[in-house]
């Protein structure tokens, strides 16, 4: 292990001097190619062969690209024939396997999601289920990174599992064949309030079927009723294929209006893309709903309903990807991901936020990342860098320190797998909110969990400090006081924010009871971004004011 790590650091540094090399304007861009190649070549076999331990020859040119890609950004990467199933899943919305998705709940590798229709959720895995071995191989937290691999795979072939039920008391075993597993960009949609004519959809995902499932979706619904208004839910999406972005831009977008421009290296290589076709929905008030986790393709979406003055932007900043990357076949089933090109709203701005050339040597040239401001179709004023401003700034977060610890300690997770294999055969309907928090208060009391606010933490290394000082009795004694004070305030705690601790409690348990669009119903009336879209768009005046349409 040592040695591996040695030979890392030593490519890593061969390789920077390489690229430094590689951008020196004095000489011909193509003889400095091939000198570093060779100079390359010649460290490699070097090392390979000479160094004092006996080296993995594959995994020490990997650790050289590793090294190499790390001096750019983070999106250029090398994707070797392990990972080929992930490129799959980018471009194309589908992969080899058995239809769940995993996480780590508390100290446990989790079943988080079961799709419908497939060999897990056909043979009987909940979510809950505790893995704790895949294909052969113990699973653990620390190398959950290797599940993927583990039950990922060619369709038709099997898999075997071992997971814990039942508060950890069953060990149950499947085999389960593997099937071509289609992801849906589409998380929900729907009319809600179902009374309304407003529309709410979810996008997570921007594959290659994204354009074709909203399509069919916004049909759906306009044949059930009129359509009036459209609460659009881009938070949490990383985006994903370019032409995608401008292809459900354009259900929005009327034809032939500018969604997005690349440029890449060369000034030559610049790109326009247009709506293409006339909009679905050319008319009806239009909300977008945006995070900080919402980017790239998310960003250009939200950039181009924006620029256009076409929908409200609600929500918090956005993640501030401005770039696009190409996926270049290699050789032995590998590929690379990089990037390849920066892209540009309607109004000419570009909303990266990070410039990874600030420090970095490998660039020959600097950008600037100066912060102007750009004009919308009705001269309203948008910024660049920093991601995408919304229209309405309103925020959705957890306030009670106690729930954050509560879900880092996966507590809500553990109890509604705990409460509904004692109730599985209650209705949902007829839980009432008072024995529910009951429960869950006897839960976490039987689990051991003690919360302790940030101000205890200080005061518990303040009364330490003090021991290890061995003076001030009286201090310490003080201190001790207001502690036993802070505890009785903290046990308090779970009432306090009994609001939102409910909300976690009957999002999990209606997963469990009802299933996920049961669920994206329930949270949505304690969503307040959400709510506040709702608010928006029933008010035709608010709304027109906000973008400044005349009348």
């Amino acid at each position: 292990m040592k040695s591996t790590k040695i030979a890392i650091v030593i490519v890593t540094v061969f390789i920077s001097i390489i690229l430094v090399g590689f951008f020196n304007n004095s000489g011909d861009i193509y003889f400095s190619i091939s000198r570093n190649m060779e100079l390359f070549g010649r460290i490699y076999k070097e090392i390979s062969f000479n160094y004092v331990e006996e080296i993995n020859p594959e995994e020490f040119l990997k650790a050289a690209i590793r090294g190499m890609l790390s001096t750019l950004d983070p999106y250029t990467i090398f994707i070797d024939e392990d990972q080929k199933d992930d490129i799959e899943l980018i471009t194309n919305g589908k992969y080899g396997g058995v239809g769940i998705t995993i996480g780590v709940r508390g100290e446990d590798v989790t079943v988080v999601e079961v799709l419908d229709g497939y060999s897990a959720q056909k043979q009987g895995l909940r979510i809950g289920d505790i893995l704790i071995e895949a294909a052969g191989k113990k699973i653990s937290p620390e190398n959950i990174d290797e599940i993927s691999s583990l039950v990922k795979g060619d369709a038709g072939t099997t898999v075997d599992l071992t997971i814990l039920r039942n508060d950890k008391q069953d060990t149950i075993r499947f085999s389960l064949i593997r099937e071509e597993v289609i992801v849906k960009n589409l998380a929900f949609y729907g009319f809600y309030p179902e009374n309304s004519n407003n529309v709410y959809i979810k996008l997570t995902n921007f594959s290659r079927s994204a354009g074709e499932e909203l399509r069919n979706a916004i049909k759906e619904l306009k044949q059930i009723k009129p359509i009036e208004s459209i609460v659009f839910d881009l938070r949490g999406n990383p985006g994903g294929l370019l032409d995608v972005a401008v292809d459900i831009s354009n259900k929005f977008l009327p034809k032939g209006l500018l969604v997005v421009t690349t440029k890449g290296r060369d000034e030559k290589e610049e790109k326009v893309y247009y709506a293409s076709q006339e909009p679905l929905v050319p008319d009806t008030r239009l909300v977008v709903l945006i995070n900080g986790s919402s980017a790239s393709a998310s960003e250009i979406v939200a950039g181009a309903i924006q620029d256009h003055d076409r929908g409200i932007i609600l929500g918090t900043h956005s993640f501030g990807k401005g770039l696009v990357q190409t996926i270049v076949p290699l050789s032995y089933n590998s590929s690379l991901k990089i990037t390849t090109a920066k892209y540009f709203t309607p109004s000419g701005r570009s909303i990266q936020k990070i410039n990874y050339g600030d420090k970095n040597k490998v660039f020959s040239r600097k950008d600037s990342m100066k912060i102007n401001s750009y004009k919308t179709d009705n001269e309203r004023i948008v910024f660049s860098g920093g991601g995408i401003t919304p229209d309405s700034t309103v925020r959705f977060e957890i306030e009670g320190e106690i729930t954050k610890q509560l879900l880092a300690k996966g507590l809500f997770f553990k109890f509604a797998d705990h409460y509904y294999y004692k109730n599985s055969r209650l209705d949902y309907k007829s839980l009432k909110d008072d024995s529910i928090l009951k429960a869950f208060e006897d839960f976490v009391a039987e689990d051991n969990f003690h919360f302790h606010s940030e101000a205890e933490k200080q005061i518990e290394k303040l009364i330490s400090d003090l021991e290890n000082k061995k003076s001030n009795d009286k201090l310490r004694e003080e201190l001790s006081h207001v502690r036993k004070q802070l505890e009785e305030l903290e046990s308090a705690e779970l009432k306090i924010y009994n609001k939102e601790i409910l909300r976690e409690i009957k999002s999990e348990l209606i997963m469990r009871y009802l299933g996920t669009e049961a669920q994206t119903k329930e949270l949505l009336n304690f969503d307040t971004q959400f709510q506040a879209a709702l608010n928006i768009v029933s008010d035709s005046e608010l709304y027109r004011k906000i973008l400044k349409k005349r009348e």
